[in-house]
């Protein structure tokens, strides 16, 4: 079986609180974009995984040979190969990882028909990971919680053209959050996001940009650039550090690739 796992990015991120758990509180929105991994599953004698298109070591413990472990302790599921065919740049705040353990389970529930419902497959996803349980649903909605309370929202961004640019710099999760300001939010974002776009970079704001940006200058150099080319909104994703804009009209690509790897959807 092969499928394919989108990438999401954020409309708005506020870290509004840190938990008992190490987790933190947040507010965001997340929608869904056109940058995809593939995943396939096969019959195997034995549970491994292989990952084509990715530069870095595999961590053995990683989030869909988890996702195959979460199902097989409730269910007598068979050993598989997982592939995995990278295309969502990795420490890019796109959730690529998420996207492809909540692919995992999906397609596991599909090819051993285990019949498990949205919300049954979003509690396993719960468990992996903050981001996870948004691709199961995946549809636009307003995240709070550590990221897994969930309200749907009416956004629709397909009238503009998407581009995401990933510049060469890997932010861990843990850099991230060393460098943000735990505060609380001034703005709704559910409130903000009916706002003309274009007015959407006055009141939308990404908590990390803060502190990353004086870390990674590059990364603000970029958004700059951005909107010097005609984006109406742009923001750093997630924990970044992929970088993506909105265009009314879809931009000259060969302006972003001295910044790194150009997407476009």
């Amino acid at each position: 079986m092969l499928q394919f796992a989108n990438a999401k990015i954020n409309i708005g991120l506020h870290i509004t609180g840190k938990r008992p758990d190490g987790y933190h509180d947040l507010e965001s929105i997340f929608y869904p974009v056109k940058l995809y991994d593939g995943v396939e599953i096969l019959p195997s004698g034995t549970l491994s995984m292989r990952v084509y298109n990715y530069a870095f070591p595999l961590n053995e413990d990683n989030l869909c040979t988890k996702a195959y472990q979460l199902l097989a302790a409730d269910y007598d599921l068979p050993t598989v190969q997982i592939h995995l065919l990278k295309g969502i740049p990795v420490g890019a705040g796109l959730g690529g990882g998420s996207a492809d353990a909540s692919r995992v389970l999906m397609m596991l529930n599909e090819q051993y028909k285990l019949d498990l419902t949205q919300q049954q497959l979003e509690s396993y996803a719960s468990q992996l990971g903050a981001d996870c349980p948004f691709f199961i649903r995946n549809t636009p909605i307003y995240a709070t919680g550590i990221g897994t309370t969930f309200e749907e929202i009416a956004l629709d961004l397909s009238p503009y053209h998407i581009v995401v640019v990933k510049p060469p710099v890997h932010i861990s999760t843990a850099e991230a959050y060393q460098s943000v300001s735990i505060r609380t939010a001034q703005v709704d974002l559910r409130e903000a996001m009916q706002l003309p776009l274009q007015e959407w970079k006055y009141h939308i704001k990404n908590d990390f940009e803060e502190g990353l940006f004086r870390s990674h200058p590059q990364i603000q150099v970029l958004k700059a650039a951005l909107y010097d080319s005609g984006a109406i909104y742009a923001s750093m994703s997630g924990s970044g550090s992929a970088v993506y804009a909105l265009f009314n009209e879809a931009p000259d690509l060969q302006l972003f690739q001295s910044f790194g790897t150009v997407f476009s959807g």
